[in-house]
């Protein structure tokens, strides 16, 4: 009889991804970043053990929003003191902030809980072309589509 195969923490093989966002649709990108991130493109993917790549995302300031978005799509803060909610626009925070505008977009696709917070640990987004991780001899990935 076969038994299901499960992956150990210790048996999981790592690796590091360059994903260029120019030009790029926000959320087709970021599902399949989420999908890197999980490790549900090796067939020893598990469910309930983190088993996915670094993902590196470089160019996030020349990400692409479709339809009126950039003006009508917010984002939402509050610090839980009275009349203190912040509302930012797509648009100011692809200004202002690129890299939290794919964070909050992955992130958002990652399970909540432990499990997600171990996942999103291994998210590394920038703004421009450079990124401080070349010792890892990170792989560029073609997005699909």
């Amino acid at each position: 009889m076969r038994t299901t195969y499960m992956a150990k923490p210790t048996e999981v093989e790592r690796k590091w991804h360059v994903v260029d966002a120019e030009g790029q649709t926000l959320g087709r990108l970021s599902s399949e970043v989420a999908s890197l991130l999980r490790g549900k493109h090796k067939p020893t993917f598990t469910p309930h053990i983190d088993t996915g790549d670094h993902v590196i995302i470089i160019n996030a300031e020349k990400i692409h929003l479709t339809g009126n978005k950039l003006q009508d799509k917010y984002y939402y803060r509050h610090s839980r003191y009275p009349g203190s909610l912040k509302a930012t626009s797509a648009g100011e925070m692809r200004a202002n902030k690129p890299e939290r505008l794919l964070e909050l977009s992955i992130k958002g696709m990652l399970p909540k809980g432990r499990l997600g917070r171990q996942t999103g640990k291994k998210l590394y987004v920038y703004a421009g072309n450079e990124h401080p991780h070349a010792a890892q001899k990170p792989e560029a990935y073609e997005l699909r589509g």
